[in-house]
This record gives structure tokens, sequence and C-alpha cells, in this order.
């Protein structure tokens, strides 16, 4: 029997990698990864290592958790996508007990063939190399035997830990154990206290400041191969808008429309949400990151707000739309939607290398307060927070609110998002009352100025209603009502 278990243990940890035909073939490949540790390794200070831990497993519930999401930063330096890994990237060339020489090295979970035929396949050390392109790379259960002087160092960057990490107690070489043994090679301090282990202020050549910075140049700017995931994530959710305008009407739910977005989605491939998508009807459109998606049924009368964007291969897309459920805008509706879209075009005309990302914020500003002013529904300047309360810009890649600068330079991918919320109660005449419109568009900061790369998803008043107008395949979607009743 036990020679039973030994070949289907041998067979399984033989065949799990035969299956690799099933995976796309367009992820960013090693020699991308690779560059972005040559480009980091530039950056870094003299006589000095960084130091990247993969994300943490979250626990959702008893013995199931949510479903795995790497660390950007990890992801970008290594293309790995398993948990439970370290990376080392040094500054100068470091010597191996047997004499060769090493830059990098990379400590990932270990193949075992029981927890893959439960979980999923593992790349192990010996893959790791193969298709990650790291010549150094060895199991997480190794790193505690990993000799290095750490003193040496004239830094050691890293970024601080939380202390969210669970210990996994039936895994040797977890994140948890990786964390403790890094903290320990480091000599990272830590008080006791009544609750936990809490870190004082770093000293010596322990730098966790200076990390963020390093990956803000290095993430901001994009490269070719970056451009083209995000150019697909983009028109993904931008197919995700139309179809929706196409199939929306009145009497369904919020959660109905989440699912037309979603499924368009995954149709393409996506494998995840960006962000928790936001789908607020009416009044719910005033709550700025409204996830419940609760409300059973629409009214004829409101506009809808969506907010989603699709990840595409670690990167995502944000775009939003405003449009209203019956297919036609209010006279108020429409006068709320082109004072945003006003402001929207005011600060695109700005999207260009060298302009601070938050002008752009305070252009569309300076619209909507005024045209709310002449509207009636500004009383005071000053109150422009109540119905305006963001900025309209951020960065996106491989995180919704990605890593970048200040200041716009080529080949950053940024939003603008202008939006005014009016909710029920306002102190304004009741004709306003639960109004949201939000238009949030992706651009590509060009040499000279801007690419709008979401342009496929109608944003003006009348190109949303000639939209509206269009059939949609899922007019004859019809599904069986549920019956609540027992049956004998």
């Amino acid at each position: 029997m036990k020679t039973i278990l030994l070949a289907f243990f041998l067979f399984g940890s033989l065949t799990l990698f035969a299956q690799d035909s099933d995976l796309p073939v367009d992820f960013l490949n090693k020699d991308f990864h690779k560059s972005r540790r040559d480009k980091l390794r530039e950056k870094l200070p003299a006589n000095s290592v960084a130091v990247f831990f993969a994300n943490a497993v979250r626990n959702r519930a008893k013995d199931v958790d949510y479903i795995y999401h790497q660390d950007p930063d990890f992801f970008y330096l290594t293309g790995a996508r398993e948990p439970h890994a370290v990376l080392l990237v040094f500054k100068d060339k470091q010597t191996a007990a047997n004499g060769s020489q090493y830059n990098e090295i990379l400590f990932v979970q270990p193949r075992d063939a029981v927890r893959e035929m439960w979980n999923g396949r593992r790349l192990g050390d010996v893959k790791t190399k193969e298709q990650l392109g790291f010549e150094q790379a060895f199991n997480n259960t190794e790193f505690d035997k990993y000799n290095v002087d750490f003193t040496k160092f004239a830094q050691i960057l890293f970024f601080d830990f939380k202390n969210d990490v669970r210990d996994v107690a039936d895994n040797t070489g977890d994140l948890y154990d990786l964390i403790s043994q890094f903290k320990a090679k480091v000599n990272y301090p830590t008080q006791q206290n009544s609750l936990a282990l809490t870190p004082e202020k770093p000293k010596n050549n322990l730098n966790t400041g200076d990390l963020a910075e390093i990956m803000n140049q290095l993430r901001g700017v994009k490269t070719k191969e970056e451009l083209s995931l995000i150019r697909k994530a983009v028109m993904v959710s931008c197919v995700g808008q139309v179809e929706v305008m196409k199939a929306i009407k009145p009497g369904m739910s919020e959660r109905e429309v989440q699912g037309i977005h979603e499924y368009v989605f995954k149709k393409y491939q996506a494998e995840d949400l960006g962000y928790p998508s936001i789908v607020g009807g009416g009044h719910n459109g005033c709550i700025l990151h409204y996830i419940d998606n609760y409300k059973p049924e629409l009214s004829t009368k409101e506009l809808i707000l969506m907010d989603l964007g699709a990840e595409y291969h670690g990167y995502t897309a944000d775009i939003t739309r405003t449009i209203p459920v019956n297919g036609k805008f209010s006279p108020e509706q429409k006068q709320i939607y082109d004072l945003v879209l006003k402001a929207q075009e005011e600060a695109m005309k700005m999207c260009k290398p060298g302009t601070p990302r938050q002008q752009l914020t305070t252009i569309c500003q300076d619209v909507i307060r005024k045209g709310l002013t002449d509207l009636g529904i500004l009383k005071s300047p000053a109150d422009l927070f109540m119905y305006f309360p963001h900025g309209v810009s951020h960065h996106i890649g491989l995180d919704v609110h990605d890593r970048g600068g200040p200041i716009l330079e080529e080949n950053n991918t940024v939003t603008i998002e202008p939006g005014i919320y009016i909710p029920d109660n306002a102190n304004c005449d009741k004709k306003w009352w639960g109004i949201a419109v939000r238009i949030e568009d992706d651009y590509l900061v060009t040499k000279t100025g801007y690419e709008h790369l979401s342009s496929f998803a109608p944003r003006t008043t009348e190109a949303i209603e000639e939209m509206m107008k269009l059939p949609s395949p899922l007019d004859d979607f019809d599904l069986p009502t549920l019956k609540t009743e027992g049956t004998n």
C-alpha cells in the first residue's frame, strides 16, 4: 500500500505541470520581471539589499481562505503568484559558499503532492528557476539556514510589518516563519507589551522609509508590455459598460447590473476585479464607495452610477459611467451630468507631462463650484466639499490606486474622475435630491498630451441615450421564479 501511495504522489508531482498549456499565454514573461529587478538595482543605494515578502494568505472562515492575490511589488519584480515567499535583491554581487556569485535570491514554497492535489499547482524551487528565470531559487524551508551577514550592508530596505500574518501551524517556512526569521537575522528591534511585539523605530542599517519612493518611480512609468495589459483591462471594462447600457431596464436590481459587468469581465478571461464593484442606483450613488449593491429594484426615474474595473493579468482598469435607468436623462439629471462632463474635459486639456495631478482636481473644483452656484445649489463656495468631496486623479496599474509620482510623466496611466453627489435632504431645491453623477476615464500620458484609453464607453448624454436604444443579447434571458416554499 505504501508503494502505491508513493507511486501516486510521485505521479501526481510529475503530472501537475503537464497541464501548463491550460494557462494563458499572454502573461508578462520572465525577461520583463528580470528587467524590473535590474532597474530596481540601479536605484538602490550603495552597499544595500532590498527585501520583499509575498502577500499574506487571508482567511475567510474556518478552513476557507480568500482567493489569493499577490503583493503588487512582489509580482512586479518576480512574476510569482504564490504565497509564502521572500525575495532579496542585492545592489552588489554576493559570493555563495561554493564560490559562485549572485545578486538576487528567491525563496518559494516547496512542491507538495498532497497540498497541490487540494489547492493547486506549485512551482517549487526547480520550476521557479526555469519559469521565472532565477539562478538562485530555494524552498522557503531553507531561508532559516541562509547564512548572510546583514550587518555588512549599509542599508537593508524593506516595508515595515503590520503584524497581521497568521502562523500556519503545519506549514514550516510559511510567511509568518519567513518574517520571524528575517527579523532575527537583521536584529529587528521589538519591545514587549501586553498585546504583542511591536516595532520600535528602526535603527542601524534598517531602512523602512525609502523603498516606497523607489518603487513609485519604477511602477509609475509603464512599459510597453504593461500598457498592452492595461489596454486590455480598460477595453474589457468598457465593453461591460456598453453591454449594461443596452441591457438595463427598470425593475432590475443593483446586483443584477453588477453581474452583467462581471460576466463580461469573465467572458474576456479577466481573472479578478481591480476593486469591489460599485453599483449605486439613485441616492446610493451618493455613497462614494458603495459596495453593498443590495437594492432589489431600480426605479424608472433614477440614475445608476457604475464604477467597475476588470483586472487582467494583474493590471486593472477604473471606469465609471452614470446612466438613466429608463434610457433618458431628465432635464435636471442632464444639467448635473453635463457639468461633470465639462469639468472632466477641462481637466483633460491639462493631462500632459509636467502637470501636477493635483491641478486636475483644482480645475474640476473650479468648474463645478461655478456650475453649482449658477444652478442655485451651492450657497457658499466653502460648501463645495458637501457635493464634490474627492480628488479626481490617481495612477492605475497593478493597483487601482497604483504607485506613481505627483507630477505627470510620459507613460503614466491615470484617471480623471470628477463627480457631483446631491443626497436626499440636501440644502437645495428638492428637484436635485438623489442625483449622483461620476464620470471616470483612464488615460495614457503621452509625450505631448494624452491618449484617452476608455473612449469606447459612451460618455455624453446623447451618446449614452443612443447606446441604450440598442438591443441586448440579454433581452430574452429570463430565469424561472424561485420557489420559496417546500413541495411534497
